[in-house]
């Protein structure tokens, strides 16, 4: 775990096989924007439009502290994806819109650079996201929703054990449209159970 002293909290890191989940860094900007701007027109179609600062440094910068911003007051936990041998920068995956109370639910949103899906990363890095919330967070619910045509991340959630509740009308307006969506749920029990039968199965 690494330190964070502006907010006397740790920032999270979780390993798995092939990939690491990390709090991105000031650092990482470089890196980061180029590999959005490979990726655009493979990403735009799934996400909110695009600003005009998108891939600026500043607009990098101001990102980060809203995310440690979120993090600190316990409302989101942001990751960017790397590769566990490489330390390459493949995409991000988040938790967000954390509530406790009686609801103790987050909902997670993730993208992938196009040069590497299709390789089984996110379905790792979903697996790894959907045990941190359940393992430190002590979440009951995560949400996650998609559109429709998205196949490959109706694909990752089905995967990941992730039931289709129903679809959420005019959801989101997504790259300049709103957008149907469906929205998905795991509960801790149901991921308890999945994580048992997966041992099983290794056994």
């Amino acid at each position: 775990m690494l330190s964070l002293p502006h907010f006397g909290r740790e920032l999270p890191r979780v390993t798995g096989e092939r990939v690491v989940l990390r709090f991105p860094q000031n650092s990482d900007f470089a890196e980061w924007a180029e590999l959005r701007r490979r990726s655009r027109g493979f990403l735009e179609r799934w996400e909110p439009k695009w600003g005009s600062d998108e891939l600026e440094r500043s607009a990098w910068r101001m990102r980060v502290r809203r995310y440690r911003e979120e993090f600190s007051r316990g409302n989101g936990v942001p990751f960017l994806i790397v590769l566990k041998q490489t330390g390459e920068i493949v995409g991000g995956i988040s938790v967000g819109n954390i509530r406790r109370g009686v609801a103790q639910s987050g909902q997670i949103g993730y993208w992938m650079g196009e040069p590497f899906a299709g390789r089984g990363l996110m379905a790792e890095a979903v697996r790894l996201v959907v045990g941190h919330c359940f393992g430190p967070l002590r979440l009951h619910r995560i949400e996650a929703a998609c559109i429709p045509g998205n196949e490959r991340s109706v694909r990752v959630l089905e995967k990941a054990g992730f039931t289709r509740e129903g679809l959420l009308r005019s959801y989101l307006k997504i790259n300049g449209l709103w957008q149907d969506h469906y929205l998905y749920s795991l509960i801790a029990g149901e991921y308890h159970v999945q994580e048992y039968r997966d041992q099983a199965v290794g056994s």
